[in-house]
């Protein structure tokens, strides 16, 4: 998979475009992902994402933008594995805010880009004042040669998916409910990190997790798997918030103790699927009395792995 930060000039190449945010790329997202690559590939074109950084909201509204799903890192690595082959990347500025729906039709798509075929979600606003819609791009594919359809919404069990239907039920502490919604465990990947040991002086070492992101979708304590030490997925407990006992702060730490493992793993580059949540964060009086939390947290999580298969 291509990345590109800019959109060309003139473009040396046509296309089939997907336009969106895809925070977290869940079934819905899937979905329209699979149609552009079968489009791409039935008109002999590649296929191509157009996302943003930061999301249109964190430059608006910074203190109402919902917590990310996944980081940009995440995002690429899933969109690749949808088989995509080009991202373009647009830093989202008021400047490109500003920019009319004639404009990017007519500057983006059609000169920079050479879309063919374009393939939008139901609900996608574009331009200055979010006055592009469906109709004008039908209106400018008639003009200028290219296709456009709308994906309609993916149900499950009746609901919408959505990434703020992921965001309520990992909220809610409901990670049976999101992986449902995403087509796979809610994951976080990330860096093994030096930590302040704290975890290993209490007789459960644990992989620090680095977290490249300020705010995140929920907190509490799981049971998980991690992928990328082994070629299987191994299970331990994690816990992911702001450590109350500890004093920590406000910034999240992701922490996962691994069963019965025992090797330097600093540097490593791995993913942590939370399962099932066990239970909120919570702030105990003492070191004793948190090491005894965490041991009824490693048991509870040992009970949750022997009723159920370990894997992804």
């Amino acid at each position: 998979m291509h990345l590109f930060r800019t959109i060309p000039t003139q473009a040396s190449a046509s296309r089939v475009l997907a336009i969106g945010n895809f925070d977290g790329v869940h079934l819905g997202h899937r979905a329209l992902l699979e149609r552009l690559v079968t489009t791409a590939r039935q008109q002999g074109f590649p296929s191509a994402v157009m996302t943003f950084e930061p999301h249109p909201r964190e430059l608006f509204t910074p203190e109402q933008a919902p917590a990310r799903l996944t980081s940009l890192r995440e995002k690429l690595a899933l969109l690749e594995a949808c088989g995509i082959s080009e991202v373009y990347l647009l830093h989202f500025s008021r400047k490109l805010a500003g920019l009319t729906a004639q404009d990017f039709i007519e500057r983006v798509l059609v000169g920079g880009l050479a879309v063919r075929h374009l393939i939008i979600g139901d609900d996608f606003r574009f331009g200055q004042g979010r006055a592009g819609d469906f109709a004008l791009l039908q209106s400018a594919g008639q003009t200028h040669g290219f296709g456009v359809e709308a994906m309609h919404t993916i149900e499950v069990a009746g609901e919408r998916i959505s990434s703020s239907a992921v965001r309520d039920a990992l909220g809610s502490g409901d990670l049976e409910h999101a992986a449902r919604l995403l087509g796979r465990p809610y994951s976080i990947a990330g860096r093994v990190v030096h930590g302040d040991k704290i975890g290993r002086q209490l007789g459960f070492p644990t992989a620090n997790i680095q977290l490249k992101r300020k705010r995140v979708a929920l907190t509490g304590v799981f049971a998980a798997t991690v992928s990328g030490l082994d070629k299987r997925f191994l299970p331990g407990a994690a816990s992911l918030g702001v450590r109350p006992t500890l004093g920590e702060g406000l910034r999240p730490v992701l922490e996962v103790h691994l069963f019965d493992f025992d090797r330097d793993i600093y540097g490593a580059h791995v993913t942590v699927h939370l399962l099932h949540k066990l239970r909120d964060e919570a702030k105990y009086d003492s070191h004793a009395a948190l090491a005894a939390q965490i041991a009824r947290d490693v048991q509870a999580t040992q009970d949750y792995f022997a009723g159920n298969q370990i894997g992804k």
